[in-house]
């Protein structure tokens, strides 16, 4: 049997499409067991508490302590599902999005580069518009409480997300104390 030209680019497309899923699936695979061993080790160091005192947590969520370079303060808690990474600001960390190097790095860097990568993918039909990633920023008046990145889509994201959220965080409490 003979396949058109369009019937070979059809069938090229759609098997780029499903290796992608697979990786997709693979790298939240690998987020869940490095989220899981993170887990364990912190329950094997800290001291036995009941499973019924806890608090639930939403089915496939994880949740990254995000602490202050130096000190170990706790600044927020990473919350990862496979859909999207929610960075809630601990109560009395009272930064603000004005304050350096929120925007410039963390937004204008980190989130702008991912975004105009996946706006790219987007134009040339790797992945589609909606999965392009997006990051809200939620306020309490101009103090900072959540921010929310929708879409990472691979475990690589979801770390530098994490990363350069913690690093940012912290240089923005160490200019505020300036």
């Amino acid at each position: 049997m003979r396949f058109s030209d369009e019937q070979i680019r059809e069938v090229l497309e759609l098997q780029q499409k499903i290796s992608e899923k697979i990786r997709q699936h693979k790298d939240e695979i690998e987020l869940l067991e490095k989220n899981l061993s993170v887990l364990n080790s912190i329950i094997k160091q800290s001291s036995f508490t009941k499973a019924s005192m806890l608090e639930p947590t939403k089915k496939d969520e994880s949740i990254v302590p995000i602490t202050k370079s130096g000190d170990g303060t706790l600044i927020a808690n990473a919350y990862v599902t496979p859909d999207q990474v929610s960075i809630v600001l601990e109560q009395g960390v009272g930064l603000n999005e004005e304050t350096p190097p929120f925007k410039s790095f963390f937004l204008d860097r980190i989130i702008g580069e991912m975004k105009r990568k996946d706006h790219v993918d987007a134009d040339n039909g790797i992945i589609q518009k909606e999965s392009v990633i997006d990051c809200v920023i939620n306020k309490n008046g101009v103090t900072l409480r959540e921010i929310i990145v929708k879409n990472y889509r691979q475990k690589e994201r979801v770390n530098e997300i994490i990363n350069t959220a913690a690093w940012s965080l912290s240089k923005m409490l160490d200019n505020l104390s300036k």
